[in-house]
Formats: structure tokens, C-alpha cells, sequence
């Protein structure tokens, strides 16, 4: 099975993920089992902290911030292995969002040595 990269973009919480909705933090810890149910494997995971925890690196200068600023941010990140291009797809579809989208990113096969 391939992997993909599943990137959460989120407008970011007031107050943070503490003052998220219940159903959208429920739908993130059940997001694991439905992952299996579609038959793919969740390979791991990472929650970020705001987009004003981030410094960002442009031709050496440092700065406060994410990298491209926008009204959302990645949020959190994930790697499925799945069957395909479009099995990563459905998986997609099933991600808790409340104010942005998700998307999917195919991870390079690099052959052991």
C-alpha cells in the first residue's frame, strides 16, 4: 500500500483547542477507527500547536508566523497507507473540519538499501 500525507487546515480556535467544539475533538479521537474501517492503516500523527507559536525561515531572515499566511493553517498532519490515489481520498473526506479542508499528498517510495 502507498502513503500519503493527510494535512488538516483549520481557521484557528479562539482560546485554542481547549474551547473546541466536543463533536470536533470526538471526531478527531474516533478518526483512528474509521481510518481502519475504510481499510487503510494510520501510520501517525501530530497535532500542531497556533500559527503564532510558528517562526517561519525566508532567505535567512526569521520571522514570527507560519510560512503563507491565510485566513486557515495546518493544524495537524497525518500519514495514511491506502490503497491508492483515491482510497487516501475517501479517507480525506472523513476528516473533522470546522472552518477550513484537508489535503492529500502522495509521500515519495524511497527503496531501502
Amino acid at each position: 500500500m502507498a502513503q500519503f500525507a493527510v494535512f488538516i487546515y483549520e481557521a484557528e480556535i479562539p482560546g485554542g483547542w481547549e474551547n473546541a467544539p466536543a463533536e470536533l475533538l470526538a471526531g478527531h479521537e474516533a478518526l483512528p477507527g474509521r481510518i481502519e474501517e475504510l481499510g487503510a492503516s494510520l501510520v501517525s500523527g501530530l497535532a500542531l500547536q497556533p500559527s503564532t507559536a510558528a517562526k517561519s525561515v525566508r532567505d535567512g531572515v526569521i520571522s514570527d508566523g507560519p510560512f503563507a499566511q491565510g485566513k486557515q493553517s495546518i493544524g495537524g498532519t497525518f500519514v495514511v497507507e491506502a490503497k491508492d490515489l483515491d482510497h487516501a481520498l475517501e479517507i480525506a473526506k472523513i476528516v473533522p473540519v470546522l472552518d477550513g479542508g484537508v489535503e492529500v499528498r502522495p509521500l515519495f517510495d524511497i527503496p531501502a538499501e
